[in-house]
C-alpha cells in the first residue's frame, strides 16, 4: 500500500536524482555508498540519526509502526494480515500488543446490553 502524496514525493526525488545523475538508469531509488548496490541498514540508521530522531529505528520498525497505526485507525486485522504479506494472522496480531489506543476504545458487550436494556421501555406489570 502506498500513499498517493509519498508516490509523488519519490517520483519527484527520482527525477531529481535523475536530473543530477545521481541515480543510475535500472539502479535503486536510494542507493547505498556504490550507486549500484542498496542503501544499508547502517547507512538508513546514520540517515535516521542526521535527521535528529534519537531512537533506536530500523526499516522493521518502520513496518511495525505502520501496522500498529492502521490497527489504531480500526482497520481489520485481517486486511493488515494480507498487507504485511503474513501467512499466519498469528504474525500479525503480536501488533495487537501495541495498540493502546484501540485496546481502551473498547466497548465491553455487557456495557452495550446494559445501555440496550436502559433504553428500552420497559413493560408495565
Amino acid at each position: 500500500m502506498l500513499s498517493p502524496q509519498l508516490l509523488e514525493r519519490l517520483r519527484a526525488w527520482w527525477r531529481e536524482g535523475r536530473r543530477r545523475s545521481l541515480l543510475l538508469p535500472g539502479g535503486w531509488l536510494f542507493p547505498g555508498r556504490n550507486p549500484v548496490e542498496p542503501l544499508s541498514a547502517r547507512q538508513f540508521n546514520r540517515a535516521i540519526h542526521a535527521a535528529g530522531i534519537k531512537k533506536r529505528v530500523s526499516p522493521h520498525t518502520l513496518r511495525h509502526s505502520f501496522a500498529t497505526h492502521l490497527l489504531e485507525q480500526d482497520t481489520d486485522i485481517r486486511v493488515i494480515q494480507v498487507l504485511l504479506g503474513h501467512a499466519k494472522l498469528d504474525t500479525t496480531a503480536l501488533y495487537t500488543r501495541v495498540a493502546n489506543r484501540t485496546i481502551r476504545t473498547v466497548t465491553s458487550p455487557l456495557d452495550r446490553l446494559a445501555l440496550l436494556i436502559e433504553g428500552t421501555p420497559r413493560p408495565e406489570g
